[in-house]
């Protein structure tokens, strides 16, 4: 059983920056892979990012790719979405989420290949 705490979530404008974390429990952190997904009022769930268990390798939606970078810390059982330049349509409830324990790597963009959610994150950006 894995518990996931997300934090640093808020209000910026347009262009800033805020980073993201997911505090996660137990002892086999560096085994999950791990992902960000938003929802944003009135839409489906989305896939933002996520962080393979392998080797680190990163992965984003096209939406946010060379703006929002992903990173884990294993000695801190911590997972991170650094977001840069802003813009309105970011807002959204940001969850983090890990997959099965040891699970195929390559099974990373669909939220059925998530096992455990946090409980979210309000991001909003204003114009």
């Amino acid at each position: 059983q894995v518990q996931l705490v997300e934090s640093g979530g808020g209000l910026v404008q347009t262009g800033a920056s805020l980073r993201l974390s997911c505090a996660a429990s137990g002892r086999t952190f560096n085994r999950y892979t791990m992902g960000w997904f938003r929802q944003a009022p009135g839409k489906e769930r989305e896939f933002v990012a996520a962080i393979v268990w392998s080797d680190d390798s990163t992965y984003y939606a096209d939406s946010v790719k060379g703006r929002f970078t992903i990173s884990r810390d294993n000695a801190k059982n911590t997972v991170y979405l650094r977001m840069n330049s802003l813009k309105p349509e970011d807002t959204a409830v940001y969850y983090c989420a890990a997959g099965s324990l040891g699970g195929n790597v390559k099974l990373y963009r669909s939220r059925n290949d998530y096992v455990y959610w946090g409980q979210g994150t309000q991001v909003t950006v204003s114009s």
